[in-house]
């Protein structure tokens, strides 16, 4: 006959067992690497603390994202050699298209993954110059005139020389009737005024506003934006051609890296809600045009994007990215056969 005592040591010791058997929900330290390229620093270091918060209280978890940034393409080549990216945020698809067909680390139909083929935000290439515009650069036709100097990076290893370079073959395409001999002239002509090529956005920035090197940046129209609060508004004057590229830099989850580090549930957040109210604004807040406007929850920073005549690297001119990126940018392709390095 059991005794009070033992059905007292019975209830503690089912007691304790229900105990053990509750799971309790801990909150994990996460860490996500995001490769992207040059310009985005600022934006990005903006975008990971407010995203941090949101996450956190949507989940309990503590998220640290570390950044990465250069030359769009040298960033794709360093991830497809081994960076352990989770995420990249490209300056364009050719880069990401790489990524995934040299490595398998992202799927191929990666850019139905997110909304606007994965393209959160959109951008163009305007012209920073000196204060007063002493050259009076107001268009791409004035790129080559006289003893003026441009200064853009290296179309092979930036993302953003590759926009801008497309850019101003839209251009002479479009001031010669079409005939792209006479655009592949122009474009040679523009690269005769460049006298240095820097690897990258940033590097370029760095040549023009603090080392005070050329009359005419052609630059990322956030960049252009970062220099006037950097380098003082004082110093320089945006211009903005009449007609320009569309700039489309997309963003995909490193499949096979996320999954590896768990974290694949966390980079398809990261960049998903790069898509919402908040993210739209951060991004409209860094001068990246939003590609949902309506969501931007402050519509008076809309008011700082002039509308351009944008062409768009699908239109027939360029044929997209899987044409354009060996036409004009692969070995062999028309910028080797148009540049020639000024010591040369």
């Amino acid at each position: 006959m059991k005794t009070t005592a033992t059905f007292l040591a019975y209830g503690a010791l089912i007691a304790a067992i229900g105990l053990a058997g509750v799971v309790t929900a801990r909150a994990a330290d996460l860490h996500l690497l995001n490769v992207s390229y040059d310009p985005t620093r600022e934006l990005y270091e903006d975008y990971n603390q407010a995203f941090a918060a949101y996450w956190q209280q949507k989940t309990g978890d503590t998220v640290t994202v570390d950044q990465s940034h250069g030359g769009s393409g040298k960033q794709a080549q360093a991830v497809i050699d081994g960076l352990d990216a989770d995420v990249v945020t490209l300056a364009l698809q050719g880069d990401i298209d790489k990524i995934s067909k040299s490595s398998g680390k992202i799927p191929q139909d990666w850019r139905g993954k997110f909304a606007n083929n994965s393209t959160p935000y959109t951008s163009t290439i305007i012209f920073l110059v000196r204060k007063g515009n002493p050259k009076g650069i107001k268009d791409w036709g004035d790129l080559i005139k006289g003893d003026v100097q441009v200064i853009t990076p290296n179309p092979k290893t930036s993302g953003g020389a590759r926009w801008a370079y497309l850019a101003a073959w839209a251009y002479g395409s479009k001031a010669n009737g079409g005939d792209q001999a006479k655009a592949q002239d122009f474009v040679k002509q523009v690269y005769q005024h460049v006298p240095v090529l820097g690897t990258g956005a940033r590097d370029s920035t760095v040549t023009f506003a603090q080392k005070g090197l050329g009359d005419v940046y052609l630059s990322w129209e956030n960049e252009a934006y970062l220099v006037l609060d950097e380098f003082g508004a004082d110093n320089f004057d945006i211009v903005y051609p009449p007609s320009s590229i569309l700039a489309e830099p997309p963003v995909a989850v490193v499949e096979k890296n996320a999954e590896a580090h768990g974290t694949l549930d966390l980079a398809k957040g990261y960049l998903d809600w790069l898509y919402s109210p908040e993210g739209q604004t951060i991004a409209a807040k860094h001068h990246y045009r939003p590609a949902e406007p309506d969501k931007v929850t402050d519509q008076a920073l809309l008011q700082s994007f002039p509308k351009l005549d944008l062409v768009s690297i699908d239109e027939p001119l360029f044929g997209g990215w899987a044409k354009a990126q060996p036409t004009h940018f692969g070995d062999g392709g028309t910028f080797d056969q148009i540049y020639t390095p000024p010591s040369q």
